[in-house]
């Protein structure tokens, strides 16, 4: 993920100081620089932080993959044009290893979105191509991944 970083920051100009001075020192240069050298984990929200400070898709941050194929343009086969529920309280429940990142990635939506019932949360289609490629699977795959863990409400 990193070369993916450091390429699209170098695609759009910035130095590491100056997408520090950008965020407001929210990252620090040598804090960005340990993500782009892999030295440092990043979370999806800082992605998703880092992505609007970018002004790219968020998905284009993610490293590409021959493995995983993502298809921005096609919508995935089991998930409806409105997107999907997903059951909040069962996803705290939860100990499948992908359920922290899907955790972190619902409540950014609820911060975006200013939604705080804490119990269902829609994900729509562009959240849920960004959330598997987070997770380096395709939009079929872990919808049917979310379906196993019950975490699909109506499902």
């Amino acid at each position: 993920m990193g070369e993916r970083l450091r390429a699209i920051r170098r695609q759009k100009g910035l130095s590491l100081h100056d997408v520090e001075a950008r965020s407001h020192l929210e990252f620090k240069a040598s804090v960005l620089g340990a993500y782009e050298r892999g030295e440092r984990a990043i979370s999806v929200p800082r992605l998703l932080r880092l992505a609007e400070i970018y002004e790219v898709p968020a998905d284009q941050l993610l490293p590409r993959s021959p493995d995983v194929e993502i298809n921005l343009t096609e919508p995935a086969a089991d998930v409806p044009l409105d997107g999907f529920t997903i059951d909040l309280t069962r996803l705290g429940q939860t100990d499948d290893p992908d359920a922290a990142t899907i955790n972190r990635y619902a409540t950014t939506i609820q911060l975006q979105r200013q939604d705080f019932n804490g119990r269902m949360l829609t994900i729509r289609r562009d959240d849920l191509r960004v959330l598997a490629a987070a997770l380096g699977r395709s939009a079929d795959e872990l919808g049917a991944h979310l379906d196993r863990l019950g975490l699909r409400a109506g499902a």
